[in-house]
């Protein structure tokens, strides 16, 4: 068996610099670290598989580092970066509150925060999702978080900041990591692509991206098992047969038979659809996000909303000049009301059909009405 490595492991940011879409806290941690004025207690906090630990890490190994670059980097090649990469630091000490929350584990860590380091100057806690402590386990490591040693520096991380309680925030310095954005994630694959000697199409990345809500742990799971699947060669295919994935062009379709009322063609498309295996409810929100993407279209102070190519983007701009507001916005009522009501329903693919062919003559419904509102002041003076 080979020593496959993941790339989650193997494009670990091992700088502050290589962090991606973290530059706010890359930047205050640096100048912080260039002023002399670090925290003793930190707080990471934000989604899953954004850059906490991986900061944290990075903080953690500066700090000891005894040759530091002028862009505050470790040398890695001290004693301290050293032992460090062969996870043998006596002075850097990982905790995962999730397996030990209890107020033992919280004692044995404070009873250690005693004893000075050994080598170095600073002994570093790094408490990986710390919301997972018990109550007892906070209330025994207050008193050490608010007037720890000089020589002790705590780093909290957390998904879930609102379970921490009041005494534990006041007493850190809060850093919020964002959301990972889908240019920085498909540069970022683009790169390990090119590492690689990897092929692969742009529409396929972005897919990739936008599926990893922002994470770029997740981002960087997907392209591994794609790769298992295809091999040297990424293709937006491979990647919507892979990750289940319904194609562009079934929306397309729908919303050009329903602008010319062709119910068949709806029908027969959704059919299809549902024939290959995708859930109703999962074309319905398919659905939804289409035409949501094709009403940003039609103003441009909303068209940079529009995460998609260039060759795609084409697409929804053809789309957005033939469909008109009231289409696109009483459509995404009905999908949404459909979505809604969907667990409801027993028979669920009726339960969206009936919404599909009721889009279908949105068109004819508010020509109808239109008419009905000429009409009404009409017949309203010639009785008068």
């Amino acid at each position: 068996m080979s020593k496959f490595v993941v790339s989650a492991r193997k494009y670990r940011p091992a700088k502050f610099d290589e962090v991606v879409g973290q530059q706010h806290v890359s930047q205050t941690l640096k100048n912080a670290m260039k002023n002399d004025q670090l925290a003793h207690a930190f707080l990471f906090c934000g989604p899953r598989g954004v850059g906490k630990t991986t900061c944290a890490r990075i903080l953690a190994k500066v700090i000891n580092c005894t040759n530091l670059s002028p862009e505050f980097n470790a040398c890695n090649e001290c004693s301290s970066c050293k032992s460090f990469d062969e996870n043998a630091s006596f002075n850097i000490h990982e905790l995962d509150a999730a397996s030990n929350n209890s107020v033992d584990h919280i004692r044995a860590l404070v009873e250690q925060v005693r004893f000075q380091p050994q080598q170095g100057t600073h002994k570093i806690y790094i408490i990986d999702e710390v919301h997972m402590l018990s109550q007892a386990a906070f209330n025994a490591f207050l008193k050490t978080l608010e007037e720890p040693p000089p020589y002790a520096i705590f780093i909290l991380a957390t998904t879930e900041k609102h379970k921490i309680i009041p005494t534990i925030l006041s007493r850190c310095q809060i850093f919020d990591f964002y959301r990972i954005q889908v240019p920085a994630i498909m540069e970022h694959l683009h790169n390990i692509c090119k590492s690689e000697g990897i092929e692969a199409e742009n529409e396929a990345i972005r897919i990739v991206a936008q599926k990893a809500d922002g994470a770029l742990r997740d981002a960087l799971s997907i392209f591994d098992r794609l790769v298992s699947f295809s091999g040297k060669t990424l293709t937006y295919d491979d990647v919507i047969k892979n990750l289940n994935i319904l194609d562009y062009d079934y929306f397309f379709k729908i919303v050009d038979a329903m602008l010319m009322e062709d119910l068949s063609t709806v029908l027969n498309v959704f059919n299809e659809i549902v024939s290959k295996g995708f859930e109703p409810d999962i074309f319905i929100n398919g659905f939804a996000g289409h035409l949501r993407n094709v009403l940003v279209c039609q103003d441009k102070e909303t068209l940079h909303l529009l995460e998609v190519g260039d060759s795609i983007k084409k697409r929804y701009g053809q789309q957005a000049t033939l469909a008109s507001k009231s289409f696109l916005l009483t459509a995404l009522s009905l999908a949404n009301d459909c979505d809604v009501n969907y667990k409801m329903a027993r028979n669920k693919t009726l339960h969206v059909e009936m919404s599909i062919i009721k889009m279908c003559y949105i068109n004819r419904a508010v020509q109808m009405a239109g008419a009905q509102s000429v009409e009404g002041p009409v017949k309203k003076k010639i009785l008068t």
